[in-house]
């Protein structure tokens, strides 16, 4: 089902009343938000190997579920992330665990140049460093993460929104992740039309995360 393009606040409602009210667990939505991006990036990413990049909330923890998925699909890939895993908390922590417990490829990359290392030879890099609720400009390590990754020829693939944009207004801030293609969850996002960001998104894929369809018709239904 297709929702038109909503507000940070109209889908976190949506993502709080499928658990609170439909008794969809979190770490189920974003089992299926993570799937759903990995069957896309597949289809979208040239072959090669794919670098995840990782905050600490929960867009590091679709990447882990992101991440798993791909070494499913039998690519090449490595979760780098820029804080160490013990940082994480809720359903990030499950998802880099079981990452972990799989014996996925994962770095730490804390620096500038460990970072350029990390992405080294890189022919596709997925941002889930932060995700729809990020405001403001870049503090570090999330500024030379971003640099670092727009530095590479890598294709980029954003997860929910490009980091350092705005998903709301679509104002960027130096820098901000250059995507090819951004992936959003649920619906787009009102911030990801405008004029002015329009260099940072690329082309814009739309997946769901299992909430119900009579949920997501109310909520299609208030917009309307």
């Amino acid at each position: 089902m297709k929702l038109p393009p909503l507000s940070r606040e109209r889908v976190r409602q949506i993502d709080r009343i499928a658990i609170e009210e439909y008794g969809i667990a979190g770490v189920v939505l974003m089992e299926n938000a993570g799937r759903g991006a990995a069957e896309v990036i597949q289809s979208i990413a040239p072959a090669g190997k794919v670098a995840i990049l990782c905050g600490k909330g929960n867009n590091a923890g679709d990447g882990y579920v992101i991440a798993r998925h791909l070494d499913l699909l039998q690519r090449d890939v490595t979760l780098v992330s820029i804080v160490e895993t013990s940082e994480l908390s809720g359903d990030a922590a499950v998802n880099a665990t079981i990452a972990k417990n799989s014996e996925l490829n994962l770095t730490i990359a804390t620096t500038a140049e460990q970072l350029r290392r990390a992405l080294a030879g890189c022919d596709v890099i997925v941002d889930c460093l932060l995700g729809t609720g990020a405001k403001g400009a870049l503090n570090e390590p999330f500024s030379s993460a971003v640099a670092e990754a727009n530095a590479t020829k890598a294709v980029r693939v954003a997860i929910d929104v490009p980091t350092g944009l705005d998903c709301d207004t679509g104002a960027a801030h130096e820098p901000t992740f250059r995507a090819d293609h951004t992936i959003s969850f649920v619906a787009e996002k009102l911030g990801l039309r405008q004029e002015n960001s329009r260099q940072y998104v690329g082309v814009i894929h739309v997946v769901g995360i299992g909430a119900p369809r009579k949920l997501l018709q109310k909520f299609c239904d208030q917009v309307n």
